[in-house]
């Protein structure tokens, strides 16, 4: 994987940051509707919704995914992890004194979760080949199937986009190997999801 570089990775989402703030643009969405379109997808990994259940937001940004999750009357033990500190602060400071709701970059501690969420995180290459983006997309996933209990869930672009639309630094994954691959590796009990109307796909894996 000598074409993954982090630091770039981390400049890239750093200036979305600094240039549109606490929103949805801020960590590389469209809108808010697209992105609580995609926070529902993932969500149906929870098996018991109505009952209290641990989750770790894997590149969580500033913890949108814990206010939808709250908005639907969730009650989650929520850690978000982020690479980009600025990320963290504000999520911290978007969600003071909640101690429900806890953010870090320490990629090594992260705890043994109910179910593990990735919204977002594999779309961006830049420089990256297919092949040593794909090699890094699965080991992110390993590392999330050995913390998560139940279950896990994530979303990549999709190889069936229009191809007028799609840009170089973009990874635009096959749904079909990844579900194999999770099926494969991870769990029998394995969904897709492609019918949402994004150019996107969710996949969840149940434990």
């Amino acid at each position: 994987m000598k074409s993954i570089d982090p630091q770039s990775l981390q400049l890239y989402f750093q200036d979305k940051l600094d240039r549109f703030g606490a929103t949805p643009r801020g960590v590389d969405w469209n809108s808010n509707e697209a992105q609580e379109v995609r926070f529902a997808q993932l969500a149906r990994v929870i098996r018991e919704p109505g009952q209290p259940y641990s989750i770790l937001d894997y590149g969580s940004g500033f913890g949108a995914l814990y206010d939808f999750l709250r908005g639907l009357g969730h009650q989650p033990a929520y850690t978000g992890y982020d690479f980009v500190e600025d990320m963290l602060v504000k999520g911290r400071a978007a969600h003071p004194a909640d101690p429900q709701c806890v953010f870090s970059g320490d990629e090594a501690n992260l705890p043994q979760v109910d179910y593990a969420i990735a919204s977002g995180i594999f779309n961006i290459r830049l420089d990256a080949s297919d092949a040593d983006w794909q090699a890094y997309v699965l080991s992110i996933l390993g590392r999330m199937d050995g913390l998560a209990r139940r279950g896990f869930a994530f979303n990549m672009l999709t190889s069936y986009s229009d191809a007028e639309y799609m840009k170089p630094q973009l990874y635009y994954a096959d749904p079909c190997f990844y579900f194999d691959y999770c099926k494969r590796h991870f769990s029998k009990s394995v969904a897709l999801l492609h019918d949402y109307g994004l150019y996107d796909f969710t996949i969840l894996v149940r434990k």
